[in-house]
């Protein structure tokens, strides 16, 4: 076996995106809860604080700005 060839199959590939998508969403929906109304700025470190721990190598993207935004405008629905 050639080490390029070593990956999740595609079950444990789609569980780990499903997962990945829940903690995303429980962060969004527990901020959405308590900051909306507040700055984007502050609603967006708020949800990198809460996501960088929950992944490896994290960097937060245009979703967690998207998501940010979204709070503030009040535009979740929980």
């Amino acid at each position: 076996m050639n080490a390029s060839e070593i990956r999740w199959n595609d079950e444990a590939r789609a569980k780990v995106l499903t997962d990945s998508d829940n903690v995303l969403r429980d962060a969004v929906v527990e901020l959405n809860g308590s900051m909306q109304g507040k700055p984007s700025d502050e609603i967006y470190a708020a949800l990198n604080e809460r996501l960088k721990d929950r992944f490896i190598d994290y960097e937060p993207g245009p979703d967690v700005r998207k998501y940010a935004d979204a709070i503030a405008a009040g535009d979740i629905e929980a």
